[in-house]
């Protein structure tokens, strides 16, 4: 198998200006883009390493009436951890990109160096050099 077997999935209003942050701000890479009628982005790819994550449009959808907004619920009820070698050196990248800083950047308690941010619409993402695969 390659990759992981958990793949974050989110919803933006506005999926084309997302993928680009998420491109920008944490170095994803599009690996597939399905795109539709009115800038609507039917389904995401984004790789990092062996990582991924799929997001599409906000749109009134089976799939997507079970989703909330971080708006919608009155904030986050979830998050995104990235692992990164250097955390200094993606917060820095994460703010150019206009991440709004919810955690300021900081040591662990329990090792490692990390921060959080969130999206442009307000998605949590916690990043830091933390691996647990790599924890004894």
């Amino acid at each position: 198998m390659k990759g992981s077997v958990l793949i974050p999935c989110l919803r933006y209003r506005d999926a084309p200006r997302a993928v680009e942050w998420l491109c920008a701000a944490f170095g994803f890479d599009r690996q597939l883009v399905v795109p539709g009628p009115e800038g609507v982005i039917h389904h995401a790819q984004l790789v990092l390493g062996s990582s991924m994550v799929m997001l599409g449009s906000a749109i009134d959808s089976e799939y997507g009436r079970l989703m909330r907004q971080p708006d919608e619920a009155g904030g986050c009820t979830q998050s995104v951890y990235l692992v990164v070698p250097d955390a200094d050196e993606a917060y820095a990248r994460a703010k150019a990109a206009g991440a709004s800083t919810v955690m300021e950047i900081h040591d662990e308690d329990y090792g490692g160096r990390g921060f959080g941010v969130q999206d442009p619409e307000g998605h949590l993402w916690y990043v830091g050099t933390y691996d647990p695969w790599n924890e004894s």
